[in-house]
């Protein structure tokens, strides 16, 4: 975990803006915050200086009695999502402060995005690793498959890395150097150039690089 300011926001989708020249520039729009201090971790108790933050309002109905009392200390309110990032200065924060996406970085500047790429399930050697597969003609008996994994006299085994099919996807990806085109406070809404890893509604952290 990188020790720097952060918050974490939701994936709405992508759009696309223009610019004072007229040039088309994709977009992903985020809700970016804002997020409420719930716990301050310091070297002296926890051994790492860090908060911990809450994000999107969970109603309290929602809420088990040990999720109920953790979030009593910071006034009360629920959230789904629970997430420290490290600081160098914890004091400076305080238990119910609101940090909002203004306060972590602001247009032109370049952030880091982590999420969860979407799931694909279980895929084969051509999707998964891009393999060319043989000819598609009639007579040929090899199309999609992996082909020959290995030796019989040596290794006599699968060597560990070989590209094979198997699961992809839904693994966390950090897309690095995501330059802000705009932020509107108003609404708590995030627009950075390109994409970013996962499906729409998926949580991601958002990294300033100060």
């Amino acid at each position: 975990m990188p020790n720097t300011k952060g918050i974490l926001g939701r994936k709405l989708g992508m759009t696309r803006i223009y610019d004072e020249n007229g040039r088309s520039i994709p977009v992903t729009v985020i809700e970016a915050g804002p997020c409420v201090v719930l716990q301050k971790k310091t070297v002296a108790k926890e051994g790492y200086n860090a908060i911990q933050v809450g994000f999107l309002e969970k109603k309290a109905a929602r809420l088990n009695k040990p999720e109920a009392g953790h979030f009593k200390r910071s006034g009360g309110k629920g959230f789904y999502f629970i997430k420290e990032f490290k600081v160098t200065d914890p004091e400076s924060y305080e238990v119910g402060q609101e940090i909002t996406i203004s306060e972590i970085t602001s247009v032109g500047n370049y952030i880091d995005i982590t999420g969860k790429s979407k799931g694909r399930g279980f895929q084969g050697v051509i999707r998964r690793h891009g393999f060319a597969g043989g000819r598609k003609t009639h007579g040929s008996d090899f199309h999609r498959a992996p082909g020959s994994i290995g030796c019989s006299a040596w290794p006599s085994r699968v060597l560990k890395g070989k590209k094979l099919p198997g699961r992809m996807g839904n693994e966390t990806v950090t897309q690095k150097n995501l330059k802000v085109v705009d932020i509107r406070t108003d609404e708590n809404v995030l627009l950075v150039h390109g994409t970013v890893p996962g499906a729409k509604n998926g949580v991601v952290n958002i990294y300033s690089k100060a």
